[in-house]
């Protein structure tokens, strides 16, 4: 028996990276997944990961900047499971640039899915979570949100934003038996991060005291149990995995 049998979980952004270890993560526990995210090739690969722990899994192709997508694509994981117990909202780009030289649109385009996605999919999925007096919801931050960035006002803004939407949610859905938490990673080893140049990772790498780079599990272990039961007494609040970076 896992954990998470007979669960329900929504993560957005789980085409690969971080997103796609925590929906396998969560499988591996029992826990059905709504896989929603906008590269269908890489999604089918979760899927495919999903029913292999024995689980189902069902894509959505939904944009979490867009109101009208996200409506659409809550209803169908209502419709197709019939309730959704965790959220795990994980979608997120990166657009780096020098603040003089950043353009509105990387701007923009970095809040609108990094933030505002979080708080569209939450606020629909809250409606569901309201009317089951249950849920718990993990947002994916960054210690960046925490610490600050050269090169990323946009994506650092934005994280330090899921932090502050985190605390006040944990605070107004409490009451109906909701919690709300986020996990910070560090530098994980992703597609995203294999973009950066070696200075800048051997550089990451001087500055991180267990001296290894994360994996994509070591995120998915903590929102696992920040998801689960276990944490049953834990809202509002933000967990670090960082290998020591944020103390």
């Amino acid at each position: 028996m896992g954990e998470f049998d007979g669960k329900v979980v929504l993560v957005t952004g789980a085409a690969r990276g971080i997103g796609q270890a925590i929906a396998v993560g969560l499988a591996r526990e029992g826990a059905d997944v709504a896989l929603c995210d906008l590269q269908k090739d890489w999604l089918s690969e979760t899927a495919d990961q999903v029913h292999k722990a024995g689980c189902r899994a069902e894509c959505y192709d939904m944009n979490v900047a867009d109101a009208s997508s996200v409506q659409e694509g809550i209803a169908a994981v209502e419709k197709d499971f019939g309730r959704i117990d965790v959220l795990v909202n994980n979608a997120g780009i990166t657009k780096d640039n020098l603040l003089i030289r950043m353009s509105e649109n990387d701007w923009d385009d970095v809040l609108d899915i990094n933030l505002k996605g979080a708080f569209l999919t939450t606020k629909a999925v809250a409606r569901l979570m309201i009317k089951q007096r249950s849920g718990a919801i993990v947002n994916v931050a960054s210690i960046i949100g925490l610490i600050g960035n050269p090169g990323q006002c946009n994506y650092s803004a934005s994280k330090a934003g899921i932090i502050a939407l985190t605390k006040s949610c944990a605070k107004e859905l409490a009451s109906r038996n909701i919690r709300v938490n986020a996990v910070a990673p560090g530098f994980i080893k992703t597609k995203m991060t294999d973009a950066l140049s070696e200075d800048i990772q051997k550089k990451m790498l001087d500055g991180i005291p267990l001296k290894r780079f994360g994996e994509p599990e070591d995120v998915a272990n903590v929102v696992k149990f920040l998801a689960g039961d276990g944490a049953g007494y834990v809202s509002g609040q933000v967990l670090t995995v960082c290998g020591g970076m944020v103390t």
